[in-house]
């Protein structure tokens, strides 16, 4: 089997995308999907292991991938990363800012440690990432830059670092997008809802109780795929987007759009989501769900 993407085969032969946290989840789907597109993907993250093996599922499948280990915290190593990029795979055409990661917890309970971590780790680092790929290629050959960000706009209650820091990427995106323009760069975001992603399966047990709930609370009655996701990061990487910047789509199945105390939502089943991915792994969480009714 290969990657069902909607898009048309070849659009991005002979370009060349950075994807970070491509080891899991939506950043790994959205590998898939770009190398199985034509692109050169370069996975980035901080385990090796989890890189290789998305590698040789993107060759296996007959893509083209490389690997680099960098933690996109650390500002030497983000420099020295995408040089090593560029020396190997020539000028950077897309770079999908995906890599992140938080925990689950009340703001007074949160130490500045955790704080500043998660700030780190999803608002400093992929500045950091943009600022390299910009300086270091897309300045001179221009390109499209993706950031992944998150349903903030009602706040993040038990996550308040990360909206903080992902409302920092949304503002962030659309000043890039003006300052870098003149570059022929575009800067766009995309905000994925509750997505059905290997990423909810490392959060406590407690929380896991909370996710299971979230379906509720969407008008669409279902969690998102990552393919989903997916499909529009490349949208949004593709010449069909020439005009688009500074832009952040929502993808989310209209849950940051209403109340559901004013407004009750009606159980449905009528949306049914976009299998594209074929190496797709449900969490855990639910496939326990499953075995629970059988």
């Amino acid at each position: 089997m290969s990657y069902r993407s909607v898009f048309r085969p070849d659009l991005f032969k002979g370009r060349n995308v950075i994807v970070t946290g491509g080891g899991s989840g939506i950043g790994r789907c959205t590998a898939h999907e770009l190398a199985s597109l034509g692109a050169r993907v370069a996975l980035v993250g901080r385990k090796e292991d989890k890189l290789k093996t998305v590698q040789a599922e993107i060759i296996e499948d007959g893509g083209d991938a490389l690997w680099f280990t960098c933690d996109i915290r650390e500002e030497d190593k983000v420099r020295e990363t995408v040089a090593a990029i560029i020396a190997a795979m020539g000028p950077i055409h897309g770079l999908v800012n995906n890599a992140g990661g938080q925990f689950p917890s009340p703001l007074n309970m949160i130490n500045q440690k955790g704080w500043e971590t998660v700030i780190r780790t999803n608002l400093t680092g992929g500045f950091l990432m943009a600022r390299e790929v910009f300086n270091q290629s897309m300045e001179k050959h221009g390109g499209s830059i993706v950031n992944i960000i998150a349903d903030m706009w009602g706040g993040m209650p038990g996550m308040g670092h990360s909206g903080a820091a992902r409302a920092g990427m949304d503002n962030f995106t659309k000043t890039a997008a003006y300052e870098w323009g003149r570059a022929g760069v575009r800067v766009n975001a995309v905000a994925p809802g509750w997505v059905a992603s290997s990423g909810m399966d490392t959060y406590p047990e407690a929380f896991k109780q909370v996710i299971r709930t979230l379906k509720s609370a969407v008008p669409l009655k279902r969690l998102g795929e990552e393919a989903e996701i997916s499909a529009a990061i490349v949208f949004l990487l593709s010449d069909a987007a020439g005009f688009i910047s500074g832009d952040t789509v929502r993808v989310d199945g209209a849950a940051s759009q209403g109340n559901i105390a004013i407004s009750p939502l009606v159980d449905h089943n009528n949306s049914k989501p976009f299998d594209g991915f074929h190496r797709a792994v449900p969490p855990a969480l639910f496939q326990e769900d499953d075995n629970a009714g059988d």
